[in-house]
């Protein structure tokens, strides 16, 4: 019997990286929660946290093109999204 590997999305990685951030939870209780190993989220984690400074570069870039239409929390999150996993 073969297993398949199982795909995530970014938007659940994000999710999931954000939670473990917040250090509500411990890891072990997160990763029951979602149906992973704390080692997956300590990963993903690390991943996340190497890439997060380019965030605030994508900021800045998009506020001198779109200095009135941003929502600086908004577009926080989704460049959140977008570079973390990239």
């Amino acid at each position: 019997m073969s297993t398949t590997r199982r795909k995530f999305s970014k938007e659940f990685k994000s999710k999931v990286v954000l939670e473990s951030l917040k250090e509500r939870e411990t890891l072990e209780s997160l990763a029951k929660k979602y149906e992973l190993t704390p080692t997956q989220i300590s990963i993903w984690r690390s991943v996340a946290l190497k890439n997060f400074g380019n965030v605030f570069s994508y900021l800045s870039v998009y506020s001198k093109w779109f200095p009135k239409l941003i929502d600086y929390d908004c577009f926080f999150c989704f460049s959140l999204i977008i570079l973390l996993f990239n």
